[in-house]
C-alpha cells in the first residue's frame, strides 16, 4: 500500500476508538465524502493495515477469568525450535498475546483461563510437553489497570 496520508491517519484515529462510527460521520469530521472514507477503509483492510474489526471484551466484567503473565525461558535458540514454540503459542486460544523478546527470557505470554486448574492443564499441554522449554515463570494478574489496543496519535502521524 502507498504511504498513508493525513486523511488515512484521521480515519484510523476514529476507527480505533470506535470502529462502528458511521462513514458519513467520519467524513464530516475529516472533510471527505462517505464514499471516499469507504474506499480508504476498504484499501486499508485489503492491505492489512486494518487487521481486524473486533469487539474488545472487558475481562474485568467477566467472572471466573484469571489473567496470567508468563515468561518462557528456552533451552536452545535454534530457529526451528523457536519456530515450533511460536506456532504452538500462537495456535493456543488461551494465549491472548505472545511476544518474542530479547533479554534473559525468550517469550512473554498473556494467558486467560477460567481457573488455576485449567492453567495447570494448559502448562502440561504447551510447556511441559516441549523439551526445549527450560523453565517458565508465571505471574498472576491481580488487576488490569490499563489494556489498550489504540496506537498513539504520534505513531499514526509518523506513517504519513
Amino acid at each position: 500500500m502507498k504511504r498513508l496520508d493525513q486523511f488515512d491517519t484521521a480515519i484510523l484515529k476514529i476507527l480505533q476508538k470506535d470502529n462502528l462510527t458511521p462513514q458519513r460521520d467520519i467524513g464530516e469530521k475529516i472533510g471527505l465524502s462517505a464514499a471516499a472514507v469507504q474506499r480508504r477503509i476498504k484499501r486499508m483492510r485489503e492491505s492489512g493495515i486494518i487487521k481486524a474489526d473486533v469487539s474488545v471484551i472487558d475481562i474485568n466484567k467477566i467472572n471466573h477469568c484469571i489473567t496470567l503473565i508468563v515468561e518462557i525461558f528456552m533451552e536452545s535458540e535454534k530457529i526451528e525450535l523457536l519456530d515450533y514454540a511460536k506456532s504452538v503459542f500462537t495456535s493456543t486460544p488461551e494465549v491472548q498475546q505472545c511476544y518474542f523478546v530479547t533479554g534473559t527470557s525468550n517469550f512473554i505470554l498473556i494467558i486467560v483461563v477460567p481457573s488455576m486448574k485449567d492453567y495447570e492443564v494448559l502448562t502440561r499441554k504447551i510447556f511441559y510437553s516441549n523439551k526445549n522449554i527450560n523453565h517458565f515463570r508465571t505471574m498472576v494478574n491481580m488487576d488490569i489497570l490499563k489494556s489498550n489496543l489504540e496506537l498513539p496519535d504520534e505513531i499514526l502521524e509518523q506513517l504519513e
